[in-house]
């Protein structure tokens, strides 16, 4: 289509007209919360999953969103069928501001509604012969914001701690990085969760050391389980990954991707191994279980208010 439409704030308008106050605290301070989602050939995987993990990060910043779970569900649906994505991979991006403020910091100055919107498009994290290849890694000297500050699991919109990962990354000319905590525990990527396998046996960080906990993440290792594998959640330095047999992430955006270099180091045989293999063999069937997705609309069926 060449018009792309956004829901912002109870209404799809088209793209150039959505905005927001530059007042908006989202704006000025990071405050508020977002979640990326994904389409396949119409059909949005783990939606309520998703949209739980949203309410989950707004109660937690203590932004009280006028719109039900359901219509949320809706609205993410609908601006799918809006922007006729049916066909293909769509990534959608649900936004929450705490709303329109001052140029204060206090949340009490926002006294208006918070500003929500939605944007479904197109994403490509990493060029396909990544997935073939595997990713290159640094191991990055910024280290991922401290628990005790702000817990992973809120995804707010706060994201300039992953961006310096990411820059150090470019700027080894490295195609992702790995991030590590305060202690020096492996955390997660830049933009994905984190996994690797030893003697078959399946490792990913415990969600304590500040990893997000992932919707693909927690998809993985339900598939892992299915399949057999031993897994573990637990607390890993470089020195885990750097001697592990296979290294993979795990994303909204990049679903599973392997990892064959580390700072210089070949995991492995330097080439995607087989426990990422099998797994990835098995995603590709489980995102298409009808339990897992829910049926994008016509949109004609949206404009006609159905």
């Amino acid at each position: 289509m060449a018009d792309r439409f956004v829901w912002i704030n109870g209404e799809f308008v088209p793209e150039n007209a959505a905005t927001v106050s530059v007042f908006d605290h989202g704006l000025l301070y990071g405050d508020g919360l977002f979640e990326g989602i994904k389409a396949w050939d119409g059909k949005v995987f783990k939606l309520r999953e998703h949209i739980d993990r949203f309410y989950d990060s707004a109660k937690f910043l203590g932004i009280n969103l006028t719109q039900s779970r359901e219509e949320m569900c809706e609205i993410v649906l609908n601006s799918v069928a809006m922007n006729g994505l049916h066909e293909g991979v769509c990534y959608i991006r649900l936004v929450a501001t705490r709303g329109k403020g001052d140029l204060g910091i206090n949340p009490r100055k926002c006294r208006e509604h918070p500003t929500v919107y939605c944007i479904a498009a197109s994403i490509q994290l990493h060029p396909e012969e990544l997935y073939q290849k595997g990713l290159k890694c640094i191991v990055c000297a910024t280290r991922r914001n401290s628990v005790q500050s702000l817990p992973g699991s809120v995804k707010s919109l706060n994201y300039l701690n992953n961006i310096l990962g990411v820059m150090e990354a470019n700027r080894a000319g490295a195609d992702e990085g790995i991030m590590l905590n305060l202690e020096g525990y492996v955390v997660e990527g830049t933009a994905e969760n984190l996994f690797f396998a030893k003697n078959g046996v399946i490792h990913t960080p415990a969600l304590h050391t500040g990893a997000l906990a992932g919707i693909t993440r927690a998809s993985i290792m339900e598939i892992a389980r299915r399949k057999g594998y031993e897994l573990h959640e637990g607390m890993y330095t470089v020195f885990d990954i750097y001697t592990a047999d296979e290294v993979w992430m795990t994303g909204t955006g990049a679903d599973l991707i392997p990892v064959v270099d580390i700072e210089g180091r070949v995991i492995g045989n330097g080439k995607p191994g087989p426990v990422f293999t099998d797994l990835r063999s098995a995603w590709l069937d489980y995102v298409n279980e009808p339990d897992h997705h829910s049926i994008v609309p016509s949109r004609e069926s949206v404009l006609a208010g159905g």
